[in-house]
């Protein structure tokens, strides 16, 4: 099977395409593929396997498109789900070559008119990359599966089992187009008795490390929570300042705690995570006067390969502490100083670490306002959600901010909680049957596929995506820990848990190779991702369904 033109062709074409995540532009790239399967034969004897799937409660009102093969070869209900993300970030890094950021036969040319880095230079000079917006971050993937279902859809007398391709919107986003479609998936499991047997995603694959030739196969995918911390200090004038508390110290030496730290860090099979690395840090007083803030926040990207929910937190909870005490015996060093160059006399300030949970802090407000609690949360998220574009790290900041304000306890506090959104990491071992089998699909498909390359087989996809919404944690405990500590999960945020749960999957991400994605100078590189790529992937799907 040669599909590498029809690959090549097809990448260009959707990359004409505008699909900027969070407009209805990615209707664009969900109705160009459903047109695309339109066409064929087999859907045109078969039109309810092919359909579109609208995100739930979508103010854009966008959608995915599914499409489904069903081989004729034997009776066997073995089936593979194939995934690609229709949507791309902006196009408004490309300045004024902005008119060509969706034209890579045009942008090649213009590229050569500007200042680009030397790598991008070379690779520009080479004839070995096509440039644009979303060619890798992954037209080019959707593309393959495109190339490989067009000739599945050919052949349907000879593929036992069945071929499921999900288009999914908002990627970029939140990931509204692939927690649309799960409960789909669960359907059609349900009402056709599919036995599903894995994920396969084409996302894009780029060097691990300056000078990387390696193309990588990622079995399993890193997940990602974010860690959140509610900060309360003690006001005062600027003239006694040793009389309060500034919350932004303590959230400085909180920073200081997780920030790069690779203590945090997940190993699993000697791979590592990446460190958790801080996302926003500010006070909460919005005017100007010689008070100190009373309040302030702080989040961070967490990356997991192996930690649950539960687990995280008990590390926030015992770090926070850790860099709440620094604060304060850094304030009573330099207090006993300013006292002996003042020839003051010197005492210890009061302040005392303290660090709990959103959900020890929900308790001990219900214990004093009982139901009044829960009827003003109910009353304050109903306000919140007349804003559409209110962000949802925002919404869960102002009911921690809330249920703080109605406690009588107003002494400095630290609350740790989660802020959205949630992915989880799946870990594939090879100990259940199904990761055997991808394991050892991907294994062979990889040394049965001809190519000069070096493919090197890793866990974990690197880049957060739509993968880790195949699996959810099983145990109620760990989903629990993450629900009751993420203020307004089910409100403004929510996740298919219960489907996720249900389909429980392996995934591997099998992509083209590249570079830059999210800048203007992102590209793809030609003969590995249009000549070698397709055929590694469809020998992935055959292993599997054999």
């Amino acid at each position: 099977m040669d599909i590498s033109k029809r690959v090549e062709e097809l990448a260009i074409d959707l990359t004409n395409i505008l699909s900027v995540v969070d407009t209805k532009d990615e209707n664009n790239m969900a109705e160009r593929i459903y047109e695309f399967f339109g066409e064929m034969d087999y859907f045109k004897g078969n039109p309810d396997n092919l359909k579109y799937v609208d995100v739930i409660n979508d103010e854009v009102g966008r959608k995915s498109t599914l499409a489904t093969i069903k081989g004729k070869k034997g009776n066997s209900d073995k089936t593979v789900i194939l995934i690609g993300h229709i949507d791309t970030v902006g196009i408004d890094d490309y300045g004024d070559l902005k008119e060509y950021a969706n034209k890579p036969l045009e942008l090649i040319e213009k590229l050569k008119e500007v200042v680009i880095s030397k790598e991008a230079r070379e690779d520009l000079n080479s004839g070995d990359y096509l440039f644009g917006r979303g060619i890798f971050d992954m037209k080019c993937g959707v593309a393959i599966i495109m190339a490989i279902m067009e000739e599945l859809a050919k052949n349907v007398e000879q593929l036992e089992g069945n071929v499921i391709f999900a288009a999914v919107c908002d990627e970029e986003g939140n990931s509204g187009g692939m927690l649309s479609v799960v409960p789909e998936l669960v359907k059609l499991k349900q009402s056709e008795g599919y036995d599903y047997l894995a994920i396969i995603d084409t996302d894009y694959s780029a060097p691990r490390y300056v000078g990387d030739e390696n193309r990588y196969v990622y079995i399993g995918t890193v997940g990602k929570l974010m860690p959140s911390f509610y900060i309360v200090g003690k006001e005062t004038h600027v003239g006694e300042p040793y009389k309060g508390l500034d919350p932004n110290q303590i959230a400085s030496n909180i920073t200081e705690e997780f920030n790069l730290n690779m203590e945090y860090c997940d190993v699993a099979e000697e791979e590592v995570s990446l460190p958790p690395i801080t996302l926003r840090q500010q006070d909460l007083k919005e005017e100007y006067s010689v008070q100190i803030s009373k309040t302030s926040y702080i989040y961070f990207n967490y990356a997991t390969h192996i930690s649950t929910p539960d687990e995280v937190m008990k590390r926030m909870i015992s770090g926070a502490n850790k860099a709440f005490q620094k604060t304060i015996n850094h304030l009573n060093s330099q207090y006993k100083t300013y006292c002996s160059m003042s020839d003051y006399p010197y005492s210890e300030l009061p302040w005392k670490a303290r660090v709990i949970t959103y959900e020890e802090l929900y308790k001990k407000v219900k214990e004093e306002k009982g139901e009044k609690l829960d009827s003003i949360i109910s009353d304050l998220s109903n306000e919140m959600l007349k804003d559409d574009n209110i962000d949802e790290r925002v919404f869960a900041l102002k009911l921690v901010e809330q249920v703080h304000k109605m406690w009588s306890d107003k002494e400095p506090v630290v609350i740790a909680y989660f802020s959205p959104p949630y992915y989880p990491h799946i870990y594939v071992e090879g100990k259940e049957e199904k990761e055997k089998n991808l394991l050892e699909a991907v294994d062979k498909a990889i040394k049965t596929t001809d190519t000069e390359f070096d493919i090197v087989n890793k866990k974990f996809y690197p880049y957060i995506s739509d993968l880790s919404y195949a699996a959810a944690p099983k145990e109620n405990f760990v989903i629990e820990a993450l629900k009751e500590n993420m203020p307004g999960f089910g409100k403004r945020y929510n996740l298919p848990l219960k489907e996720m749960q249900e389909l429980n999957l392996p995934v591997v991400n099998i992509g083209p190779f590249g570079k830059d994605a999210h800048k203007f100078t992102e590209r793809v590189e030609k003969n590995y991702s249009f000549n070698v790529l397709p055929k590694m992937v469809y020998n992935t799907i055959f292993n599997l369904l054999k």
